[in-house]
């Protein structure tokens, strides 16, 4: 797919309840439009005639963002500098300086900037691949059933300046690769996963309230500053992609299948317990 750089895309319409509110917020910006700080700047001290006397400057509270204000753009060349910076800031891997030449260069990955005010504030880097690609472990999150030539999209990061989060920045940028994938002619496209340190619960909070599901737990998974640090990984399954069967899944499409038989020559009594015995132990889990 050819990425036109330096141009803007058209952000859709924000609808908003009757109340003012934002609908489709994340549950966890129940603001969704803007986010406000208040903090007391300084305590100002006089003396008069021999008597202090303390006044509190009144606290100032400052819109930090409107979405409605948020620019989104591919990422160029130009910006490499700035989202190297941005992410030495943000994680804490060290990623190779070729790395950031390819998402700042490259088709292949979705490398998507939220703007505001001329500057960078958010963004998410993204790939699609095949299915076949991946490593074993990361093999297991699609049914076998769903054939070799499925696609995946794998968030490598996402991340929002420190000043700009609990604005709905993080939600934004996800939506659009959501929608990306979920395109018409992005069918194949049967999950989206990543990968988050186990002890990143505000990363995991997020990506729960986004649906986002645990799949597996990755022990000694990152190595940082020399230490071995475990993570997770977790995965939204798209376009009809789903996780591999267990037991219980056979066992509840066989009581499925059971029920849009016809009972043709077996005895009714006995029709009516295997109906009753597939449906306990599918729902009785």
């Amino acid at each position: 797919m050819a990425v036109s750089f330096n141009r803007y895309l058209i952000l859709p319409e924000i609808e908003r309840s009757e109340s003012g509110a934002v609908v489709g917020a994340s549950a966890a910006e129940p603001d969704g439009e803007r986010s406000y700080t208040s903090e007391t700047v300084a305590l100002r001290c006089s003396t008069t005639g021999g008597t202090a006397t303390t006044t509190a400057v009144t606290p100032v509270t400052v819109p930090l963002c409107v979405l409605g204000e948020v620019q989104l753009r591919f990422l160029c060349p130009d910006d490499l500098e700035e989202v190297r910076s941005l992410c030495q800031d943000w994680f804490p891997i060290d990623y190779p300086y070729s790395w950031y030449e390819e998402i700042t260069s490259s088709s292949k990955f979705y490398a998507l900037a939220a703007v505001y005010g001329g500057v960078i504030i958010g963004l998410i880097i993204a790939e699609i691949k095949p299915y076949t690609k991946l490593n074993k472990e990361e093999r297991g999150i699609l049914c076998s059933s769903l054939g070799k030539d499925c696609l995946v999209g794998y968030i490598l990061s996402l991340g929002v300046r420190r000043a700009y989060r609990r604005n709905g920045i993080a939600s934004l940028l996800l939506e659009q690769l959501l929608a990306h994938v979920t395109a018409p002619e992005r069918s194949s496209v049967k999950a989206v996963f990543l990968h988050v340190l186990s002890s990143n619960v505000p990363a995991i909070l997020f990506y729960q309230r986004c649906h986002f599901r645990l799949h597996s737990f990755l022990p000694y998974y990152y190595s940082i500053r020399g230490k071995c640090k475990d993570g997770f990984m977790y995965v939204l399954y798209v376009n009809g992609g789903h996780a591999p069967w267990g037991i219980w899944d056979w066992v509840r499409h066989l009581a499925g299948a059971m029920t849009n038989l016809v009972p043709c020559r077996v005895p009714r009594w006995i029709w009516q317990r295997l109906l009753w015995a597939t449906t306990v132990l599918s729902y009785h889990r």
